[in-house]
């Protein structure tokens, strides 16, 4: 059985003419109508419109994606997450580090 604290989301943006990115993460922060959202493993089941924003993905290894998207909805159960846009594209990439410097 697998260790509840090691679960991630299976993830899935799509554009309406071309897949935009899958891949697992630990977390995703998306930008509900409502204002922004962040979805971790075991996350109640949720269907909701989004607007144009920032898709930002915490893979699992620490690795931070952010992907610039427009309208559209997303739908979260099972620890599987799907967004589906109109427009979208990969903007970012960075490796998440401690704050070591930082004062």
């Amino acid at each position: 059985m697998a260790d509840s604290s090691q679960a991630l989301i299976q993830v899935n943006i799509v554009a309406a003419d071309h897949p935009v990115w899958h891949g697992t993460a630990k977390s995703v922060t998306i930008p509900a109508s409502e204002g922004g959202m962040g979805i971790l493993a075991d996350h109640e089941p949720v269907l909701t419109v989004i607007k144009g924003g920032t898709v930002s993905v915490v893979d699992p290894a620490g690795e931070r994606h952010a992907f610039e998207v427009t309208d559209g909805f997303i739908s979260f159960d099972s620890n599987r997450l799907t967004v589906a846009v109109e427009r979208g594209r990969d903007v970012v990439r960075t490796t998440s580090e401690p704050a070591g410097d930082e004062a």
